[in-house]
């Protein structure tokens, strides 16, 4: 198993939880310590696609820890040092716009805003039926930002939602590897 730290948070896009937490389930058999972080609203909110309390139970069992859910649980990352990479995944667009701004008032953004104290690297997944929208500009940002990777994304219905992205949720392990030795994973932009 690999020793690097990883911080996986999730953000409040429910109809990926089931290709996430696939994906959660790959990195915790990789990776000895995986750290999980839930936004307010994932874990909180029921939806169609499941009640988060089950959401909770499924990553504190993959994980083998108790899901950080609170400003307060979040803080320590930076001053501690408890992570060497902080993933979220998915993205939503309203997290985006946080980071892309600096707003650090969710769970999610103040564990990204302390692990870049550290000057490491935060892997993003997108999933935002805006992306190509109102957050084109936010994602153009975080692009151009330092410690900022992206696992690659495209449209994911171009005819239906014109306007919405989703990564490769699949290709979080190598878009991780690249991003610890400080590069992005190519190519970013996915044909549809």
């Amino acid at each position: 198993m690999r020793s690097e730290r990883i911080g996986f948070a999730m953000c409040g896009s429910f109809c990926t939880f089931g290709r996430v937490f696939a994906e959660l389930e790959r990195l915790c058999r990789e990776y000895e310590t995986v750290v999980p972080i839930f936004s307010e609203t994932s874990g909180s909110l029921d939806s169609r696609f499941g009640a988060a309390a089950d959401f909770l139970k499924q990553a504190e069992t993959l994980c083998g820890r108790p899901v950080l859910r609170t400003l307060s649980d979040v803080e320590p990352i930076g001053p501690k040092q408890l992570l060497d990479l902080l993933v979220v995944m998915p993205c939503t667009g309203n997290t985006i716009a946080k980071l892309a701004n600096g707003v650090a008032d969710s769970a999610v953004t103040l564990a990204c805003k302390a692990h870049l104290r550290n000057e490491a690297p935060i892997v993003l997944a997108v999933s935002s039926n805006d992306a190509l929208g109102g957050n084109a500009a936010n994602i153009g940002k975080l692009l151009a930002r330092k410690h900022f990777y992206f696992v690659p994304f495209g449209q994911d219905d171009p005819a239906g939602k014109p306007c919405s992205l989703v990564a490769d949720f699949t290709k979080l392990g190598q878009t991780i590897a690249m991003a610890l030795e400080g590069k992005q994973l190519q190519p970013l932009l996915l044909r549809s």
